[in-house]
């Protein structure tokens, strides 16, 4: 194959310059909330970054991917905690990638709230 057949895009773009949005690197007490059919399961977890479209947490569970959960956290600065329900989207060992569900009203009442949180503490948020 000749050198000019080799598609020269330069390097591959980070996965900073692939986000949607700019995070906050935080370190906050998470509670995780698993509704299951028979019984409300309260896991203590860490969130360790923030931005309007979802939250990393550092949580000892097994969470499937797509599986949906509430979160519940104080950021900084903040005196009452914030409650969101999310969709785990990835996950590395125990740290999962979780995105805000705004399904609802109500849903997008409680993302609206955390974005004014990120507004407060000086992240671009549009």
């Amino acid at each position: 194959m000749a050198h000019s057949d080799v598609g020269i895009a330069g390097p591959a773009p980070s996965f900073r310059e692939l986000r949607r949005w700019p995070r906050l690197k935080i370190r906050v007490p998470v509670t995780v909330i698993l509704r299951k059919s028979n019984k409300t399961v309260y896991v203590d977890g860490r969130g360790t970054d923030l931005n309007q479209g979802g939250i990393a947490v550092f949580a000892g569970a097994e969470l499937a991917i797509g599986e949906e959960v509430e979160i519940s956290f104080t950021p900084p600065y903040r005196g009452e905690p914030l409650v969101a329900r999310t969709f785990v989207r990835n996950r590395r060992g125990y740290i999962y990638g979780m995105e805000f569900i705004q399904d609802s009203k109500e849903d997008a009442m409680r993302v609206e709230r955390i974005r004014q949180v990120l507004r407060a503490l000086g992240t671009e948020v549009a």
